[in-house]
């Protein structure tokens, strides 16, 4: 996969004990990449971090991206040629009680991790992930493009389109010749190994998992939900291209998500995961307000990925749910490490599978 460049690199990852960044690092070792990890903490209880044995399998650091010499001694001391950053506070409710951590984490950091870079001379390729929420969501309804309007009205989609604007300023200030960066968006990821706080399918588990009802605050709300591999494959290709100095990946910013017509209602995703899990039930919670503002529409066109970089998601809405509810109810009836990391595994080769059959050059 990926031109087999990843094989014996040295990647590095921040945020990596998180719901993507584990599946990614995951997925870096199934590649042969030496992986040091850069994390400030474990941030759920169970952690896929845990469940994938991740600790034992790559250089597992903990540190603040808030703290630039924190960063830079461990980029020095393992001198990366690939680095995917991911650290940030991902919760757009908890930045309404923490605005200054959700800054600090998400626009500060991405600051450090680029200033580290610029002064770390083995590194050759850096991804920014940032979200699709960077985006002046308007709630229009075709999908935004990588040339619309930054902004956002919560904290959390400000710092992600100030994250934004920082690379592009780094990019063009300080990148011209030196290492390549480009940064991604991706829409509302789903998979197995995500028990994030306020997501719905980690609180959908917790509660079917104990045999109680799920209460949802906004269920007509329509999201681009697609599988965790679907983004993650993203990423590896770009961290690819930009390896192979591809003058069309270097220095852009570029979206991923599901097809157009993949934009489900919340209702709709409880409704199929439903499906799978017997006796679960969900109801709206009448009583929810907060006055916190939540956007109820949100799409990405990922034009720009197809044309430039020949990547599209593979995966149909029923594909999606159906491997996240596999995931889940395996864990819960036998969730051995043994067999989760093996479930994991045949995951990533099915997925990829798929994607070559579908004639994605990342694939073959």
């Amino acid at each position: 996969m990926f031109n087999n460049i990843y094989k014996n690199k040295r990647v590095f990852v921040t945020g990596h004990t998180g719901f993507k960044g584990s599946w990614l690092s995951f997925w870096l070792r199934i590649l042969g990449a030496d992986v040091c990890g850069f994390s400030l903490d474990i941030p759920t209880k169970p952690a896929n971090f845990d469940i994938f044995g991740l600790e034992s399998q790559l250089q597992h650091i903990v540190g603040d991206v808030r703290r630039r010499e924190q960063v830079m001694r461990a980029m020095q001391k393992f001198r990366p040629e690939i680095v995917f950053h991911l650290a940030g506070q991902p919760l757009v409710r908890r930045s309404f009680d923490d605005p200054v951590r959700t800054f600090e984490t998400n626009t500060l950091g991405t600051m450090n991790v680029l200033e580290c870079i610029r002064q770390v001379s083995s590194v050759q390729a850096g991804i920014f992930i940032t979200s699709d929420k960077c985006y002046r969501n308007v709630e229009w309804v075709w999908g935004y493009r990588e040339n619309d309007v930054l902004g956002g009205k919560d904290p959390y989609s400000a710092s992600k389109a100030c994250a934004e604007l920082v690379i592009y300023s780094y990019i063009h200030s300080f990148f011209q010749n030196g290492p390549r960066i480009a940064s991604t968006r991706a829409g509302n990821v789903i998979g197995g190994g995500d028990w994030a706080e306020d997501r719905i399918i980690p609180d959908a588990v917790r509660a079917w998992s104990s045999g109680k009802p799920l209460s949802v605050r906004s269920p007509q709300a329509t999201r681009p939900w697609q599988h965790v591999l679907e983004p993650l494959s993203g990423y590896l290709w770009l961290g690819t291209r930009l390896w192979e100095k591809d003058p069309q990946a270097m220095g852009q910013a570029f979206n991923f998500g599901p097809d157009a017509k993949i934009n489900q209602s919340v209702e709709d995703l409880l409704t199929a995961m439903a499906d799978q899990w017997p006796g679960s039930k969900w109801q709206k919670d009448k009583a929810f307000n907060t006055g916190k503002k939540e956007s109820t529409l949100l799409k990405l066109s990922c034009d720009k990925a197809l044309n430039i970089l020949n990547w599209r998601a593979v995966l149909s809405f029923e594909e999606t749910v159906a491997m996240t509810g596999e995931w889940y109810r395996t864990f819960y009836m036998d969730g051995t490490r043994e067999r989760m990391i093996a479930l994991s595994q045949k995951q990533i080769e099915d997925y990829r599978r798929k994607a070559d059959r579908e004639g994605l050059p990342w694939a073959r």
